[in-house]
């Protein structure tokens, strides 16, 4: 089987990080942020990889991806505007939210982003309007009902109106380039891709039989998985019959991509602290310095659950219920989570904590958000060993 490594620090390097900064603490290995790329890369050949920043937007992985060639996908004004500050060309960007804002097609007329996506009329007459001769992509929808987290729920033309949809755009003045689609988050099998890869060669079949269209791009979107408990998948395998169905299907066409999640969701640790032990109708609460509002906000915003590890050696477990800081009762985490028994003062590493996290962190309550380092200078300013390195 091929195996994938991933960041996770040592309990040495947990306890040494913790002295040293305040915590919550989030660790960032940008060496890992490059590994996954190169993965990518490696496994899908060809195809543009175009960053879904929203999943992190860390100035640090942006200038290491932008360093590496990746195209990004954005989806408003500030992000535009974020990554033409940082002096990526415009050409690197796609538009990818099929709703669009004035201000987000302003800052795509100052930055030079003339690719984008749409799903509805009422968004190709905006298009035309304010960046006449865009190049556009179809948001195809796609059900997938096993995804993590359903993107089609809220984005995608149904299949039936798409020929009517491209032809409208075309007779718009855009540049109608193709299809894009996105299968759902954490999608740990090839079907659904291969299922809407399918569609896509239908509609390329029937735009090129009924109309004057010549598509020549397909946008597969993101949705490659991550280490979860209880998901098991290869992603070299999955990667290489998604090749291979292109290959075999689209031979002579541009192939995008906008992996979010998968860049860097496994490039960022979590250092959090016990700073209260409470009992609540029989069952322990364990209240930390990070909550719903900080580095956990991924608990309600993409239905994530985090494993907390307390390098504690016992086979004493119990169900306990952790909580952040704020004031708030909705801060709860976890509920009847088994972990070994924790006093105050105990650090909890969370791993695999990089995407939709930090990026929708808040100062509710005035709690301040977590700081970010970056592993590999913290790593040589402690003298710290190499982190460990797990493999899925």
């Amino acid at each position: 089987m091929n195996k994938q490594s991933f960041f996770q620090l040592s309990q040495e390097a947990v306890m040494r990080l913790a002295e040293n900064f305040e915590t919550p603490l989030l660790v960032l290995s940008i060496e890992q942020i490059e590994k996954n790329y190169l993965f990518l890369k490696k496994h899908l050949p060809g195809v543009k990889i175009h960053y879904a920043m929203k999943a992190n937007p860390d100035l640090r992985i942006l200038e290491r991806l932008s360093e590496l060639d990746s195209c990004f996908d954005v989806a408003s004004d500030g992000e535009i505007r974020t990554l033409s500050e940082l002096g990526i060309d415009g050409s690197r960007l796609i538009y990818a939210n099929p709703i669009k804002t004035a201000a987000g097609l302003k800052a795509c007329g100052d930055a030079g982003v003339s690719r984008m996506t749409f799903d509805s009329e009422t968004e190709i007459a905006k298009i035309a309007k304010e960046c006449p001769g865009a190049t556009v992509l179809l948001r195809l929808r796609i059900d997938n009902a096993k995804a993590h987290v359903d993107l089609n729920k809220k984005f995608g033309a149904p299949r039936e109106k798409a020929l009517a949809l491209l032809t409208a755009a075309q007779a718009a003045g855009l540049d109608v380039a193709g299809i894009a689609f996105h299968v759902g988050s954490q999608t740990v099998v090839a079907d659904p891709y291969l299922e809407a890869l399918d569609i896509v060669r239908q509609i390329f079949e029937d735009a090129k039989k009924t109309t004057s269209l010549q598509l020549r791009v397909v946008d597969i979107g993101g949705g490659f998985p991550i280490p979860a408990p209880g998901v098991h998948f290869n992603l070299a395998t999955m990667l290489g019959q998604i090749k291979a169905r292109l290959d075999e299907d689209f031979p002579d066409t541009e192939i995008w991509a906008e992996p979010g999640r998968y860049m860097c969701g496994t490039a960022v640790n979590l250092i959090t602290s016990v700073i209260g032990v409470n009992e609540r109708n029989g069952q322990v609460w364990y209240f930390l310095d990070d909550g719903i509002y900080g580095s956990f906000s991924g608990v309600i915003f993409d239905q994530w659950d985090f494993k907390l590890i307390s390098f504690k050696h016992t086979e004493k477990r119990h169900q306990a219920t952790f909580a952040g800081p704020s004031c708030d009762s909705l801060d709860i985490m976890f509920r009847g989570k088994l972990t070994e028994p924790l006093e105050v003062g105990d650090l909890l590493l969370v791993p695999i904590c990089g995407a939709y996290t930090s990026a929708s962190a808040t100062t509710f309550n005035g709690f301040k958000k977590a700081q970010i380092v970056i592993w590999e200078e913290v790593r040589e300013q402690l003298g710290l060993s190499l982190a460990l390195a797990k493999a899925v």
